[in-house]
């Protein structure tokens, strides 16, 4: 606030100028936050961790480890996951599973119909048992382009990233926006800018601050994919990645926004929860149905024209491959405009609101003025 009651002295601040002072002070109290400063760092450093590790699983070659016997080495040809020793007979093979030097063993066995056996000290391994099924060739006529897994993953990324972030700024605003009204410096501020210009500011540093973690998490994501050699998978998520980036920008401030008028019709922190669950609910909603729906076409074709959960929705669809090239762009289309609506009906509440102490405004009012 000081450098607006510094330049309060010379000639009218400009709209642009305006709206450029209170994005950095909304900027700069949040880099000058320890805690947040704090929360960001171990942000990057646990998705930087669970990155690498999920790619090194990923690309791990090792099998399960087993002795085979002489007599048995055929039934295990072909068989892949295997970390074979092999050993003369079944005695050598006992005593490589007695000692823990392999999880299990498998020897000839006349007696058995497949003409051979497990043998395990306690119990034998279920990856094991499955991997030696035999069970019939499979062929697909319309085979999935993308892992059921990968999917899941990446169905949980995008919903983590959107939930994690959008809730986390849009409290920010609203408990700034509370404590300006508590504190009454609110008065002092709109002694020097117009009340639109402060509102913008606000949006304006708020989603600078939420697409710099946005871009750095994409960062992330794409060094620990290239450290663990994953290509193909980064590949993959490129185009979703960029195309999720885009459609956050614009959520975001529409989610900004509504959450600035939701908290201007308050004056007490106590209340805020009271004007601003219903938009919590809302971002909520996208990350629970991107989870639970991630592999049905129909949901996510809905979540993506959804303006809400289009940030989740469309970027998933793409990279699952369901997406036709010009859905991304009327989804974005659809989003922009309903952006432009919600930032006109916020910033009539938050002009309608921001003064009015005491008891919450009611949203009839607030529209009203």
């Amino acid at each position: 606030m000081s450098t607006v009651d510094n330049r309060r002295g010379g000639s009218a601040l400009s709209g642009g100028q305006a709206i450029w002072l209170v994005a950095e002070r909304e900027i700069g109290s949040k880099l000058r936050s320890k805690a947040f400063v704090i929360s960001t760092a171990i942000l990057f450093l646990g998705a930087l961790a669970l990155v690498i590790w999920a790619g090194f699983q990923a690309s791990s070659t090792s099998g399960t480890p087993v002795a085979v016997t002489t007599d048995a080495s055929q039934y295990v040809e072909g068989v892949e996951g295997l970390e074979i020793t092999d050993v003369p007979d079944r005695a050598a093979a006992e005593d490589l599973v007695t000692s823990g030097d392999v999880d299990a063993a498998i020897v000839g066995d006349s007696s058995s119909p497949l003409g051979f056996a497990v043998v395990a000290e306690s119990s034998a391994p279920t990856q094991l048992l499955l991997q030696l099924s035999q069970l019939p060739p499979v062929e697909l006529l319309e085979p999935d382009d993308v892992n059921a897994a990968l999917g899941y993953i990446a169905a949980l990324g995008f919903g983590i990233v959107f939930l994690f972030a959008a809730s986390m700024f849009g409290g920010t605003i609203a408990q700034s926006v509370v404590e300006e009204k508590q504190t009454r410096v609110v008065e002092l501020l709109i002694s020097a800018i117009p009340v639109r210009s402060l509102l913008a500011g606000k949006v304006i540093g708020n989603t600078v601050l939420a697409m710099g973690q946005i871009l750095i998490l994409a960062a992330v994501a794409i060094v620990g994919l290239t450290v663990t050699d994953q290509t193909e998978l980064l590949k993959g998520l490129g185009g979703p990645i960029a195309w999720f980036a885009v459609f956050f920008l614009f959520g975001f401030i529409l989610l900004a926004a509504l959450f600035a008028a939701a908290a201007s019709m308050v004056s007490r922190m106590e209340d805020v929860g009271s004007t601003t669950t219903p938009l919590t609910m809302l971002i909520m909603a996208p990350y629970f149905l991107v989870i639970f729906f991630n592999d049905n076409p129909l949901v996510l074709g809905i979540m993506s024209y959804v303006p809400f959960s289009a940030p989740v929705g469309m970027p998933m669809r793409i990279f699952l491959g369901e997406a036709q090239w010009w859905e991304p762009l009327v989804s974005l289309a659809i989003l922009v405009a309903t952006c432009v609506a919600a930032i006109l009906i916020g910033a009539r509440i938050y002009e309608n609101s921001l003064l009015r102490m005491g008891a919450r405004v009611k949203l009839s009012e607030a529209l009203a003025g």
